[in-house]
């Protein structure tokens, strides 16, 4: 098969959307495809027509409880001076539901009827015409209609088209979906892992997805990076399938070819749009079958199916896309943006006094816990070079306004210690969230400053004094009243490969054996104990190969570590720890919490001071290593 590239082009997004919605309508994709199935199966289906009652209902005048029926004239001069007595022929005895026959128009309940005899009843009160009685049509008349076309069904309505004689009803058909994953290097989830190949999850996600919006998913077995397999494996799914979604071979590698089988096999409408992440994007036909090739990230496949196919699957059931909420927020950080790209970026957010905080949750289209943590998306549009810190902006809700507003926001240097918090936080009742933001000591204390947390970590040394974090509040944070209580104590040092193969001792080792360290970012408490250690030594960071090779948090740096990607960096025990990674002890560092006073009696901040002294949380963390909690929940410092 001819394999030339397909050219990617840029199209605008919102171009390519109307070019795409043009293509789908042109071959009548959106048309009604209405199917009859049972009512009794017919929960959370789409009505293709209205629905009209076969007949009335009750179908018949009815008692509407238990009693006597009558005719409601003979009781009219009834009262308690001058009761009425019925004779048996002249008063039918009635349960709930059983038929009223003519003569008769009313009904008196039971509890009123004095049984006088076998023969004779006395009533003491008058009756109005059709009194508890329920007439024909009284709920639904023959011929009204029950719900109309394009109206999703509950179970109330289930109900109500049986008791209207409707056993069955005309809805639109759910789409047939084919997720088609691709890529030789794709293994299935529980196979062991070799450098190169990849699990794949993609499919998993999107299908996720996929049957939430109503699909009904057909997920095709990984396709290897062989154009024919491909053109296969892509023409028979058009033959079983509404919709299709390609995964990976969408960009313009020396192994993706995605774009060219599908120029051979179909058409294709766009390949290439102006946004970030997912530009690779192909939008295709073939036949009237769309095809939407996603690029193989897995956030740019799923905001891509988002932007591309959840218009599909609802446009072809008859479903209007739910309408998606949004709100107003302020921007934590700045966040730079390329001019002429629509750029979507995750965020989580936090109600920190009256602002609502938005802080990017994580980059790069691989990220997936990037989305795990999301709460909100931001759109940067294509005409903006960015978004500045302070500045308010527009999110679209990923999570409820009830989950934020249950949200502590807390920014600063990262402590594996959050991650246990964070989860005896969400055990609570009601369970309250942990959004946390690793951008180092100063960054945190930065963040208190503008008011955009409710705490923050730091563990910054004062070299001249010993003392840690109280001389950097006392510049940065003059005039925020606040108080600094400890969380722990922790050893910090060099995380080097199990059985420290190298025999790393000092930073002499490091550059001696010209070994590759990896560093934490500016700003970091590590980063600032790391340039001390190498003064302390008589050492330059130029003279440290990898000193620039920054990571945010101690768990990255042990990430590195055993990969092979550093052969050591400096960070906390409970790093090398949960990564089976040996230690090379340096310095015990204080760690404490900065919690501005307004915050105090926030209940959410009330909880991890309670959360702090409980001797569960505490044995917790002792099972991490390289901890020493003697002042944990200790006031330190009070401004």
């Amino acid at each position: 098969m001819k394999t030339d590239s397909v050219y990617l082009s840029n199209t605008p997004l919102g171009e390519a959307r109307k070019l795409w919605r043009q293509a789908l309508e042109s071959c009548g994709f959106f048309s009604t495809k209405p199917v009859r199935i049972a009512v009794d199966q017919a929960l959370g289906e789409t009505t293709a027509v209205p629905v009209y009652a076969r007949h009335s209902s009750p179908s018949y005048n009815a008692s509407a409880m238990d009693g006597v029926a009558v005719r409601f004239q003979d009781l009219s001069m009834a009262s308690e001076a001058s009761p009425v007595t019925l004779p048996r022929n002249n008063y039918l005895p009635v349960n709930t539901g059983n038929a009223i026959p003519e003569p008769y128009n009313a009904v008196v309940m039971i509890e009123d009827v004095h049984q006088l005899d076998d023969d004779a009843i006395e009533l003491i009160s008058p009756a109005t015409p059709w009194q508890h009685v329920r007439t024909v049509g009284e709920d639904i008349v023959a011929t009204e209609m029950i719900i109309p076309e394009g109206h999703v069904i509950r179970p109330i309505d289930q109900g109500a088209l049986l008791a209207a004689g409707i056993t069955e009803v005309k809805v639109c058909a759910k789409p047939v979906v084919t997720v088609l994953p691709t890529g030789s290097e794709l293994i299935q989830p529980g196979s062991e892992v070799c450098p190169g190949q990849i699990i794949e999850f993609n499919s998993r996600i999107l299908s996720g997805y996929l049957l939430q919006w109503g699909a009904k998913v057909i997920v095709h077995p990984p396709v290897s990076d062989d154009p024919d397999e491909l053109a296969e494996a892509f023409t028979s799914a058009s033959r079983n399938s509404d919709i299709i979604f390609t995964i990976a071979g969408a960009s313009a590698g020396t192994r993706d070819f995605s774009g060219s089988v599908l120029g051979n096999t179909g058409k294709i409408i766009i390949h290439g749009v102006a946004i970030k992440p997912g530009k690779p994007v192909i939008l295709a036909l073939i036949g009237d079958t769309p095809v939407v090739g996603l690029p193989g990230y897995p956030i740019s496949a799923l905001l891509t199916m988002h932007l591309f196919g959840r218009e599909l699957v609802y446009g072809f059931s008859g479903k209007p896309l739910p309408e998606q909420e949004f709100c107003e927020a302020i921007m934590s950080r700045p966040m730079h943006s390329a001019m002429g790209v629509d750029q979507f970026v995750r965020v989580t957010l936090g109600q920190v006094g009256d602002k609502l905080i938005a802080t990017p949750s994580g980059k790069g289209a691989g990220s997936v816990m990037s989305m795990v943590r999301a709460d909100g998306l931001l759109t940067i549009p294509s005409g903006s070079e960015g978004i500045g810190a302070g500045q308010p902006i527009r999110i679209e809700m990923l999570r409820s306004k009830r989950e934020v507003d249950r949200t502590l926001v807390a920014i600063g240097s990262h402590d594996n210690i959050l991650d246990l918090m964070a989860n005896f936080l969400h055990r609570l009742d009601p369970p309250l969230r942990l959004s946390s933001a690793h951008v180092g000591s100063m960054g945190g204390i930065m963040a208190i400053r503008r008011g955009e947390a409710h705490f923050g970590g730091t563990h910054l040394l004062d070299e001249e004094t010993g003392e840690y974090n109280v001389s950097f509040i006392k510049r940065f944070l003059p005039d925020t009243p606040l108080k600094l209580i400890n969380l722990c104590y922790r050893e910090q040092g060099f995380i080097v490969p199990r059985g420290n193969p190298n025999g790393i001792g000092s930073f002499t080792d490091i550059i001696d054996q010209k070994l590759s360290f990896i560093n934490r970012q500016k700003g970091a408490g590590t980063r600032l104990l790391t340039d001390k250690v190498l003064r302390d030594s008589g050492l330059e960071p130029d003279q440290v190969p990898g000193y620039n090779h920054e990571e945010y948090t101690h768990m990255n740096v042990a990430a590195a570590i055993l990969s092979g990607s550093a052969d050591v960096g400096m960070g906390i025990r409970a790093a090398a720890v949960a990564l089976d990674l040996d230690f090379v002890p340096i310095a015990e560092e204080r760690y404490d919490l900065i919690v501005p006073s307004e915050f105090l009696d926030d209940i959410r901040l009330k909880a991890v001071m309670e959360l702090m002294n409980q001797d569960s949380f505490k044995k917790k963390i002792d099972t991490l290593g390289g901890y020493n909690l003697r002042d944990c929940g200790s006031e330190v410092f009070t401004q």
